[in-house]
């Protein structure tokens, strides 16, 4: 069962919010990584480059973790638990360049880095949320 965002936390995953994703190293030990987010009213998407540490965690152990705090009210906040519904490198640069649009205002997620461009694998992660928690 996938569970829908409060509408009253919502606009954590809309407006160009960092957040923490937790996923869990081989070892047990939690790892923790900020990173961009958009929410499609089912799932939390994510992206990132295929070989680092979370890409490598979200395939081996599909259970994470995101929070969002309020950059403007750091007691309203929400937890969301979910699974990897969803990995996908096909969509890797195109969700990689919209959240581009979102977070840096720069459509073309490279334009920073030229010396990236072609030289890594960009890959979507679909989560499922399954627990909600929020305060404030």
């Amino acid at each position: 069962m996938s569970l829908t965002l409060p509408e009253s936390h919502r606009d954590l995953f809309e407006r160009p919010v960092v957040v923490a994703l937790a996923t869990v190293n081989p070892n047990g030990q939690p790892q923790v990584t900020p990173v961009w987010v958009d929410y499609d009213g089912q799932h939390l998407i994510i992206n990132t480059a295929r070989g680092r540490r979370k890409d490598r965690n979200m395939e081996a152990r599909p259970q994470v973790t995101v929070m969002a705090m309020d950059p403007d009210d750091p007691y309203r906040w929400i937890e969301v638990r979910g699974v990897i519904e969803a990995i996908d490198e096909a969509s890797g640069l195109e969700v990689i360049n919209r959240l581009s649009a979102k977070y840096r205002n720069q459509p073309d997620y490279y334009a920073r880095n030229e010396a990236m461009r072609g030289k890594e694998t960009r890959v979507t992660y679909r989560i499922r949320p399954t627990h909600i928690t929020k305060g404030g």
